[in-house]
């Protein structure tokens, strides 16, 4: 009987104090869609900024934002005028703001000092588990394995070598 108390006296008082947890958690990774070129370190990025040559990169849309004739201009490329410019050894900053290009003059000089410096270790030089398969098709090989069964001749044993009597 005194279990019996105990065990209600639990229940009732889990039924009183259970309260639904109403919190969302939002995780946004997007290591994967990160380039090769993009600093290690960053689990979400929505734009690089490029100081050496005053553009953005977006990583969303995989687009380089850079003025042209006072306009910003998207595209997949660089245009010519940066064909010296090394992505893989210049500094890139990380801005996880909505078009940042809107708000130059801050970002100019908020990183004016990075620019020059090639210090910075990338994607694809990194040694960080994470990044151990990033930008690299992984092949999964078949593999055929034999069946070393009973040819569907039930599950016991002596079931014979298949020139039986029919019994």
């Amino acid at each position: 009987m005194k279990k019996i108390i105990i065990a209600a006296a639990i229940l009732v008082s889990g039924l009183a104090f259970n309260k639904s947890a109403d919190a969302q958690i939002r995780v946004n990774v997007n290591i994967g869609s990160q380039p090769d070129w993009g600093p290690a370190g960053y689990d979400y990025v929505d734009n690089y900024y490029l100081p050496d040559i005053d553009a953005y990169y977006s990583v969303p849309t995989h687009e380089y934002v850079y003025l042209d004739n006072n306009r910003w201009t998207r595209s997949r490329t660089l245009p010519a005028r940066y064909r010296n410019y090394d992505i893989y050894n210049s500094y890139k900053v990380v801005v996880n703001d909505r078009n940042p290009w809107e708000r130059d003059n801050t970002y100019r000089s908020r990183y004016a000092n990075y620019r020059g410096r090639h210090d910075q270790v990338i994607i694809r030089n990194s040694k960080d588990v994470k990044y151990k398969n990033h930008g690299r098709s992984v092949v999964v090989k078949e593999k055929k394995v034999k069946y070393k069964g009973n040819n569907g001749r039930g599950n016991g044993w002596n079931n014979g070598n298949g020139h039986g009597r029919g019994r």
